[in-house]
């Protein structure tokens, strides 16, 4: 079974469980690798309502403590965050970097300009948006955080589509700069099945997307994108065979920012 490595805590005040419950749900799950990695703070405090403050980040770690004690040599406890990319965010991201002997540090875009878009609270904003211009923000952006090298896995490539709104026409448009600029500075994406559960109907990223990423040798990571223990390892299995006829024969592992493979 592919390690989970993007689950969240409490911490981000949209999550519920406790380290144990994760533990004994990736257990169950056949999992022989669980991966926490709750949203990073962001500069200025308080930035938004769902992510940890930096003065929880010791809460953070001691959850992360708590986790590994619970799975008794049952699975592997992996330690990570993820990091929102944000306009002249390297500097704290590199801060944060150090903090911790991370495994992983996950980079994610959610935010174009002061717009979290993605964000049910302004889903309305997006009737007053022009879709198209909207996926180049999000798109460039994206290639942004992949050219700046800080990141070992690239969470939900396409999260612009979640509520829906994708433009016409051939996506590619989109896709093969981003799929270049990840290409060329080594990163791993993410198959991300939470987007199945969303408005969207469908797994980040696209099916098109991940063959075109599988063509170019760009690594990949399963993930869950859990908030709850019952959603660890949510999917996998449908993910797995996504992967697969996308052209995927691995996926990769993570120990302290080193990568290995395993046979998908």
């Amino acid at each position: 079974m592919p390690a989970d490595y993007h689950t969240h805590t409490p911490l981000c005040k949209h999550a519920s469980g406790t380290p144990e419950g994760y533990v004994e749900a990736a257990v169950a799950a056949g999992l022989d690798e669980y991966g926490i990695s709750d949203h990073a703070p962001c500069r200025p405090e308080p930035f938004d309502d769902w992510r940890m403050l930096e003065c929880e980040l010791p809460e953070y770690l001691d959850w992360i403590a708590r986790a590994e004690t619970a799975a008794r040599d049952r699975v592997i406890v992996r330690a990570g965050m993820e990091c929102d990319w944000l306009k002249g965010c390297e500097g704290f991201i590199g801060e944060l970097a150090g903090k911790y002997d991370w495994d992983y540090l996950i980079g994610s875009v959610h935010y174009l300009g002061d717009w979290d878009f993605d964000n049910p609270k302004w889903l309305g904003k997006w009737a007053q948006t022009d879709v198209e211009a909207t996926w180049s923000e999000y798109w460039k952006t994206y290639a942004e955080m992949a050219e700046s090298g800080l990141f070992d896995i690239l969470a939900h490539p396409d999260l612009v589509k979640k509520f829906s709104h994708v433009p016409p026409g051939d996506l590619d448009r989109f896709y093969d700069p981003v799929i270049e600029a990840i290409a060329a500075n080594g990163s791993v994406i993410e198959l991300n099945t939470a987007g199945w559960h969303k408005p969207c109907t469908e797994a980040y990223p696209a099916p098109r997307f991940l063959e075109l990423a599988a063509s170019a040798g760009i690594g990949l990571v399963i993930s869950s994108d859990a908030h709850a223990p019952n959603e660890i390892a949510r999917d996998f299995q449908k993910a797995r065979e996504l992967a697969r006829a996308a052209g995927y024969r691995e996926t990769q592992r993570f120990e302290k920012r080193k990568r290995s493979t395993e046979i998908l």
